[in-house]
């Protein structure tokens, strides 16, 4: 499966691994690049030394291409960004945020930037701005999300811009992939598939707990603040929800998620932490090892896409 993207990222499948906070760290990005695809390493809100020390760790396990997520809000952003140009990260993608003022540093010392994007408009900034390729994220995705749904966000900024486009939101199994090649993608980006491999250092409780799910059970948090956040229900979006409707001040919501995620993923708490995943958790039902993931899914998805093509 040769695509531009394949070709720009030196990877042999086109496959990336989302940039998750707590979850993508050297282990999992390591595996999921020996696998083929293209493993990420998430900074998140980590200090720079880290996100270093990260990167280090992942090449030590593999001699295959490793990108670096940066959320551009973190208050070590600065610092992260001199830190890739210092470790030479070949592929460096961005969220929460304009890459603008580090696109030059970045380009310069041979970086490949791909930046995270839930609209046509932010699309057409970021090519302008320089981006190699954009990832077009829809809501279905866990996390931070936008209002745009992956079937319709995708072709609208396929057909919007000139760079390549990744699809990433709800995308769990072949027939996914297969459908956002159908919709002018030349690569697919996986956070959920990923946070149950076996390399993936989660919780066993956060595990089951996503391989447990239904299709309804995905809640979505901070709609009033405008800082929607997909997940998967408990006690806590209960809780949240609820205030939220009250009509509860935006510091008071705080207070309940303040350090949740990290007590979901590291200590198992999927009853009163932030158990972040997307509408494709349904659809998940197995452990698997990222080989097994990446494989089973590009064998699905040629095989769907040559019977379209006859």
């Amino acid at each position: 499966m040769k695509t531009r993207i394949t070709e720009l990222l030196q990877i042999e499948v086109p496959i990336i691994q989302g940039g998750m906070a707590w979850v993508a760290e050297h282990h999992l990005a390591a595996a999921v690049s020996a696998a083929g695809g293209l493993g990420i390493i998430g900074a998140a809100n980590a200090p720079a030394d880290w996100v270093r020390g990260e990167i280090r760790k992942a090449r030590e396990m593999t001699d295959r291409p490793i990108g670096v997520n940066v959320m551009l809000l973190s208050p070590y952003a600065d610092e992260v960004a001199k830190v890739l140009v210092e470790e030479k990260v070949p592929v460096i993608t961005t969220g929460a945020g304009n890459p603008g003022k580090y696109m030059e540093m970045w380009k310069a010392a041979g970086s490949k930037v791909i930046p995270v994007v839930a609209s046509v408009a932010l699309a057409k900034m970021m090519e302008r701005g320089g981006a190699d390729a954009v990832i077009a994220e829809g809501t279905e995705s866990g996390g931070h999300i936008g209002a745009a749904t992956t079937m319709t966000l995708v072709p609208q900024v396929v057909d919007a811009v000139k760079v390549p486009v990744i699809a990433a939101g709800g995308i769990g199994d072949g027939r996914g992939m297969a459908a956002a090649f159908m919709l002018g993608a030349e690569a697919v980006q996986l956070g959920t598939r990923f946070v149950v491999a076996k390399e993936s250092i989660c919780h066993s409780n956060y595990k089951e707990r996503i391989i447990k799910a239904k299709d309804i059970d995905s809640a979505v948090t901070g709609r009033s603040h405008g800082h929607p956040i997909r997940q998967l229900r408990n006690q806590m979006t209960k809780e949240y929800i609820q205030k939220e409707q009250e009509g509860v001040p935006f510091e008071e919501l705080e207070l309940l998620t303040v350090g949740s995620l990290r007590n979901a993923v590291m200590d198992g708490d999927v009853k009163h932490g932030t158990v972040m995943a997307g509408q494709i958790a349904g659809l998940i039902h197995k452990e698997q090892t990222c080989q097994e993931i990446i494989e089973e899914m590009t064998k699905e998805a040629k095989a769907l896409m040559q019977g379209v093509g006859r």
